[in-house]
């Protein structure tokens, strides 16, 4: 049981609530004891793709939150909240509805590097406090610009069509109260800020009251089971159905066959001398075991992450 679980997130559940289920689901099963972590938080007002790792692969979790993501989510336009989404307090308002051409017009301005101001409501510390604590608490939050890559931003298929987008130019014209984008993201980048900053982009203001994410690195919604899917299978002693391969965590990552003396090296923690492989990361196997993370230089291969398997 070393390897992923990828989880369809609920809404109303955080992601340490999620790691939990899945350590239930573990003693329900009757499984051995292991470490359990997540790859990358989800709030518990968004749903979606939360990679679980079991075992080994939690040494390999900080790769995931390192990871470019992808979202689905709807900005409502005309409030602004205090935490950028349906939680919060109205905190600004608006009469300024977009059109459509509009919102197609402002989209390029935010594809790209971007510089975006994350919210007060993250987990982001300030002077070693979470900034939400100081929020909640009353505290004025103030939280530096920082530079993220949006790789791809564009309306979402469905809500292209319900909003006029693939209709009359008279319909493109008319003003929206909402709309679904999607986006592919680096690692850092706040959906909300997003929102919020092509609201006012658009001269209005909005928050977000979907969010769905659809990819985490390799993961994606294919691979993802439901709690409920998640408790019937523990039930039947039968996880192995939709645990996915430790190695499914570095479907980036070129795999170097080793042999028995030369994996015996690389686990005491030695270097490997003399090794044909390009330089870079490599996902160092014995037959079909696993035995490191490791990184090639000139010949030279060491260790990144071992494997005890």
């Amino acid at each position: 049981m070393h390897g992923w679980i990828i989880l369809d997130k609920p809404l109303g559940l955080g992601s340490t609530q999620a790691v939990s289920a899945v350590k239930r689901a573990l003693r329900t099963g009757g499984y051995p004891k292991l470490k359990v972590g997540h790859g990358g938080t989800l709030d518990p007002l968004a749903s979606g793709v939360l990679p679980v790792a079991i075992g080994e692969a939690t040494k390999l979790a900080g790769r995931l939150l390192d990871s470019d993501k992808v979202y689905e989510f709807t900005i409502r336009f005309g409030e602004q909240t205090d935490t950028l989404d349906a939680e919060g307090e109205i905190i600004a308002s608006s009469d300024v509805r977009p059109s459509a051409d509009q919102m197609e017009a402002i989209l390029p301005r935010f594809t790209g590097s971007i510089e975006q101001i994350p919210p007060a409501f993250s987990a982001l510390k300030v002077d070693g406090e979470r900034a939400y604590d100081l929020a909640r608490a009353g505290s004025e939050v103030e939280l530096g610009a920082r530079r993220v890559t949006v790789h791809d931003l564009r309306v979402f298929a469905s809500s292209r069509e319900q909003n006029g987008f693939a209709r009359s130019r008279e319909d493109a014209k008319e003003e929206l109260e909402s709309i679904t984008l999607s986006a592919h993201v680096s690692k850092g980048t706040y959906i909300r800020s997003l929102a919020r900053d092509i609201a006012q982009a658009l001269g209005t203001v909005g928050h977000v009251t979907i969010l769905r994410r659809t990819k985490a690195g390799p993961f994606t919604l294919d691979h993802a089971i439901s709690l409920d899917k998640l408790d019937d299978l523990a039930k039947g002693h039968a996880l192995e159905q939709v645990l996915l391969p430790l190695r499914a965590g570095l479907d980036d990552i070129p795999a170097l066959s080793l042999t028995p003396d030369q994996a015996g090296l690389l686990r005491n923690g030695q270097q490997l001398v003399g090794i044909a492989a390009p330089d870079g990361q490599c996902f160092a196997m014995l037959g079909s075991t696993p035995v490191a993370l490791a990184e090639a230089k000139s010949g030279t291969l060491r260790v990144v992450r071992g494997f005890n398997l």
